[in-house]
């Protein structure tokens, strides 16, 4: 039984949901422990350094993201590609796409490691970054662009792993990353002493391990496709097709992470206490978020696989039974969270002040997420059918045309002479119904079906 958890998952046969829930428990296991580098991280940052340091390295948060668009644009192609190639049993279609993927990586990690350090101070400071923590911000940046191979090598090949079927080694694997990673970061800044730049440290070691770890694992699945060296060439017809599907993803990325980086802008106008109580909020919504994006994840697998094998009535089944399974683990988490949130946000700092404001924006969040449940299941399900143009829009319409003028909208219409920028639940209300309209569009652009027409011929 346990070696068969290591083995790729065939999901055209079975029950829908018992294929959804499997395939997602591992990936939810796993985003904890993803969701541990940038959480202990803080953890170490907030109590070993200090508020200030915190707010530096959750800042750097939207426009890291931004950075990373492109890997995930192409770990989007190859996971729909390797789904649904594996699914119609087209070995060397699969082949090819794998290696493609691998070699498309290490050509936009090698273009981010010269470019990113140079743009990143004006950057920030083109973001009304407080002074007080733009070194430190830009400090963990710089050496987090410099190690981008080791995060975007894991991002692709676990995507790879996830369209064979197989989330669990790529879950082994983040796990022996994630213990890495917080040895390292309490050695290099509480022991050593190195601050802001050992937790960057650590972090890129701890994600190079983990891409390692996928190279070996897929190098031994040779009973599902080849990997030798003329697979690596890049072929128009593998790569253009790569990024027709992934492209719209890493836009959505991109969009989001603009949008972010805007309303970072307008948080920064609050001063360094909200900035932190930011950092700690998107901390806990980190795990909030997990069973949305696992299942998200898992739908996009799903569908697929069954796309690629022509069962579109297995589609829509599974489509309505993973949307209930997420909405289900969401509702239960968001419960636990606004139980014991102050505990959760007592963690990050020891500053009661921001405990409270922390919590404060968390309760105005919570009913969201189970918005962004359905989102993602829906969204999943027509990515994984080769549509990853709606989601795009649905992205652009949510983010940049409704949430950024409403948060600036609300800051405007609250100012007084005591708050010159306006109330700060500008930014977290701004969120909130930017998900809400979210659900709404995706149920309508599922619902109308188009989506069954893109698969890959």
């Amino acid at each position: 039984m346990f070696r068969k958890l290591f083995q790729p998952t065939d999901m055209t046969i079975g029950t829908p949901w018992k294929a959804i829930a499997i395939f997602s428990i591992p990936m939810i296991i796993g985003n904890v422990a993803q969701q541990l580098y940038s959480t202990v991280d803080s953890i170490v940052v907030g109590h070993y350094i200090g508020d200030n340091a915190l707010a530096a390295v959750g800042s750097a948060g939207p426009l890291m993201n931004m950075l990373i668009a492109l890997f995930i644009g192409v770990s989007a192609g190859a996971s729909i590609m390797v789904s649904q190639f594996f699914g119609a049993r087209q070995r060397e279609d699969l082949s090819r796409t794998i290696g493609n993927c691998i070699t498309l990586c290490a050509l936009i990690s090698l273009l981010l490691m010269t470019c990113a350090p140079l743009i990143i101070r004006p950057a920030l400071r083109l973001l009304n970054t407080p002074e007080s923590i733009l070194e430190d911000c830009a400090l963990y940046l710089i050496v987090t662009m410099v190690g981008i191979a080791g995060m975007a090598y894991y991002n692709i090949l676990s995507g790879i792993l996830r369209g064979l079927g197989d989330s669990f080694s790529a879950l082994i694997y983040l796990l022996v990353a994630t213990v890495i990673n917080i040895a390292l970061d309490i050695y290099f800044v509480a022991v050593v002493g190195m601050g802001v730049y050992g937790v960057a440290l650590a972090t890129a070691i701890a994600q190079g391990v983990s891409a390692l770890l996928c190279f070996w694992k897929l190098a031994h699945m040779t009973t599902l496709f080849d990997l030798k060296l003329h697979h690596l060439k890049l072929t128009r017809r593998h790569a253009v097709r790569i990024f027709k599907l992934g492209l719209p993803s890493g836009i959505t990325q991109m969009i989001f992470s603009s949008a972010m980086i805007v309303v970072q802008s307008l948080t920064n106008c609050f001063g360094e206490m909200l900035i932190a109580a930011n950092v700690i909020v998107m901390r806990v919504d980190g795990f909030a978020m997990m069973p949305n994006m696992s299942f998200g994840t898992a739908m996009t697998t799903y569908a697929g696989q069954n796309v690629g094998a022509q069962r579109y009535d297995r589609v829509d089944l599974g489509a309505k039974q993973g949307t209930i399974l997420a909405v289900g683990c969401s509702a239960t988490i968001t419960v636990i969270i606004l139980l014991f949130g102050r505990h959760l946000m007592g963690i990050f700092t020891d500053t009661p002040e921001l405990v409270d404001l922390s919590y404060y924006i968390m309760t105005i969040l919570a009913t969201g997420y189970l918005a962004v449940a359905v989102t993602q299941c829906l969204s999943g399900v027509m990515r994984g059918a080769g549509d990853t143009i709606t989601p795009m829009w649905i992205s652009l319409c949510t983010t940049v045309l409704f949430r950024v003028p409403l948060a600036y909208g609300i800051s405007f219409l609250t100012r007084t002479p005591e708050l010159p920028y306006g109330r700060f639940e500008c930014i977290c209300v701004s969120l909130l119904c930017s998900w809400i309209m979210g659900m709404l569009l995706n149920v309508y652009f599922y619902r109308k079906g188009k989506w069954k027409n893109k698969a890959i011929g």
